[in-house]
């Protein structure tokens, strides 16, 4: 009988191991992806693709001990070699190959031409090629920027005594009311897909004090633009015994400067590989909403058109104006009109037709909305009956406030928005694994 008591160790070797000088003149063995071939006559330089990056290796017609026609480009292969330093290669070294063992090969050419440095095809084709498409190493390095976004969010958010949970994305009622909800039949009773976790974050928020989640949020607006998708990742906290909303975006404020310090380190390679510029969040503004449409309607000559919310036009000179006169890359707008806020946003006490809120532009996009929300059970009940709403299927939301709730508040990211404008992308697809957007199901 055998056990298993652990990780298997093979004796093969990462980019990051061969990075070691100790080993230069070693025989070394590497698996990977062809990624490339450049034959040079009796020379060919065969790159492998690794989830490090990208290795160079060295082909040399009758010592190497396989026929170069035997590989192509997307075959995985086994290979063993001497390990050289060689500057002009990628990160400095080189494996020349002694032998060679195919593992897989393809039966059809690359569809895209994933092997060059940026490529010239459409967003459409890249999308219908998705997991092809992703092979090339700077479309892949954008998504190991979002997995730090993400490291970075969970690991400040632990380091602040918070408790990664995990919320049904099926349910009886939908969190922000409206006509965006996804409805489906389950099991012959109506339901609908989450527009987000708010819900259940606030009554979680009466278990553990500090919660948060990362995942999916269904929204079904029929907007076919370059910064919506009808399925996206949410990043969402909540948190109890607030002083107020500007906790919640010191916070958030926290996290964005965790954010940047991982970036600069742990992904230093893909950074400077898609020549990002890291925003600086040293410090962030904050304006009230009413001010903010009132500096850029004076600065800009532009008439207010919507007293109620922020067109995508005054974002964008809205994050215009900050950058240009405190060189800042978010800018936090507060005090948004209660009636553009759903029902569990706390009001203004000084004045109700505002709220305890606020959304954070990055360079004039907002990727994130939050605030404060209502504590109090009648205080909730009242804003339902002013609202005309009913409160049917809300039952185990509400008889949460029964018993108790500490003065909360929290805020949700669009992980997409916020990577899409690290990156400098125009379109949200660009940094989406697999989008769903009005005419999207596959792949």
């Amino acid at each position: 009988m055998d056990f298993l008591t652990g990780v298997n160790k093979k004796d093969v070797f990462e980019i990051t191991d061969l990075l070691d000088e100790k080993l230069i003149g070693s025989e070394v063995a590497v698996e990977g992806s062809v990624h490339s071939i450049r034959d040079m006559g009796e020379v060919a330089f065969v790159i492998l693709r690794k989830r490090e990056g990208l290795l160079q290796c060295v082909y040399e017609e009758g010592k190497s001990g396989f026929k170069l026609s035997e590989i192509h480009n997307g075959s995985t292969v086994s290979l063993k070699g001497t390990l050289a330093a060689e500057e002009r290669a990628p990160r400095g070294i080189e494996v020349r190959i002694s032998s060679l063992t195919v593992l897989s090969s393809p039966v059809e050419a690359m569809p895209l031409p994933i092997d060059k440095w940026k490529m010239k095809t459409s967003l459409e084709a890249k999308l219908n090629y998705r997991s092809i498409s992703l092979r090339n190493v700077r479309e892949r390095a954008k998504f190991r920027v979002q997995e730090g976004i993400v490291r970075a969010f969970r690991d400040f958010l632990h380091e602040q005594g918070f408790t990664e949970i995990h919320t049904p994305k099926i349910g009886a009622k939908g969190a922000e009311g409206g006509a965006n909800i996804f409805k489906l039949d389950y099991f012959h009773r109506p339901a609908v897909l989450a527009q987000s976790p708010q819900f259940y974050k606030q009554m979680m928020v009466g278990v553990f004090d500090r919660v948060f989640e990362v995942g999916p949020v269904f929204r079904a607006e029929k907007h076919n633009t370059k910064r919506h998708l009808n399925e996206y990742t949410g990043l969402d906290f909540e948190m109890g015994f607030i002083d107020g909303f500007e906790d919640v975006m010191a916070m958030e404020t926290g996290f964005l400067q965790k954010m940047t310090q991982i970036l600069q380190t742990e992904y230093a390679q893909e950074v400077k590989m898609l020549g990002i510029t890291l925003p600086n969040t040293d410090k962030i503004p904050c304006v009230r909403f009413d001010e903010a449409k009132k500096v850029v309607a004076e600065t800009y000559n532009r008439e207010i058109r919507n007293p109620y919310d922020l067109e995508p036009e005054e974002e964008q000179l809205i994050g215009k104006y900050f950058k240009d006169k405190y060189d800042a890359d978010f800018v936090f707008v507060t005090h948004y009109p209660s009636k553009k806020r759903p029902f569990y946003a706390m009001d203004d006490p000084a004045d109700s037709t505002y709220t305890l809120s606020f959304d954070l532009l990055y360079n004039g996009m907002e990727v994130t909305t939050g605030g404060q929300r209502i504590h109090d059970y009648q205080m909730l009940m009242d804003k339902i009956a002013d609202r005309g709403m009913t409160d049917e299927g809300m039952d185990q939301y509400l008889s949460t406030f029964k018993h108790g709730m500490p003065p909360h508040g929290g805020l949700g990211i669009g992980l997409e928005r916020l990577t899409m404008q690290m990156l400098g992308e125009e379109n949200v697809r660009e940094v989406s694994l697999f989008p769903r957007d009005m005419s999207r199901l596959e792949p």
